[in-house]
């Protein structure tokens, strides 16, 4: 893989087969209703994207350094932890509903589905869809 080369690329893994080994069983219980949800709204099926994010549609990215790559436009990853959400453009988005979450710059972390708003989630990856298509038109 050359030096610049994008890590994380789309895999023909089975997403079910990596689902059913997750643990514990709360996270692949989070992680099948999670990836129904996302696949519900985005309309796209659900892809292994390197070892561990399910990712929903693609996007080519170029940027200004030349630097470019493919990459999902929404996804999860199921850790063990917490389940890790990617979404963009919700910086202006009130998470104050949304129940116990963290974010990072490109991430919310949540640990367990029934500690959030469910009506939240899903609004904030409507958002994040409609950024994306916004951003990087399909």
């Amino acid at each position: 893989m050359a030096k610049d080369a994008n890590k994380t690329v789309e895999t023909a893994a089975d997403v079910d087969a990596f689902l059913a080994a997750v643990e514990p069983e709360e996270r692949r219980a989070d992680g099948r209703i999670a990836a129904a949800l996302m696949a519900r709204l985005s309309g796209e099926p659900p892809r292994l994207w390197g070892a561990s994010i399910i990712g929903f549609g693609r996007y080519h990215y170029r940027y200004d350094s030349g630097r470019e790559g493919e990459s999902c436009r929404i996804g999860f990853a199921p850790r063990k932890a917490e389940l890790v959400f990617y979404l963009a453009g919700l910086a202006d988005m009130d998470f104050a509903t949304l129940g116990t979450h963290r974010r990072g710059k490109g991430c919310l972390y949540v640990k367990r589905l029934s500690g959030i708003d469910m009506a939240v989630l899903e609004a904030l990856i409507v958002k994040s869809l409609a950024h994306m298509d916004e951003v990087y038109p399909r």
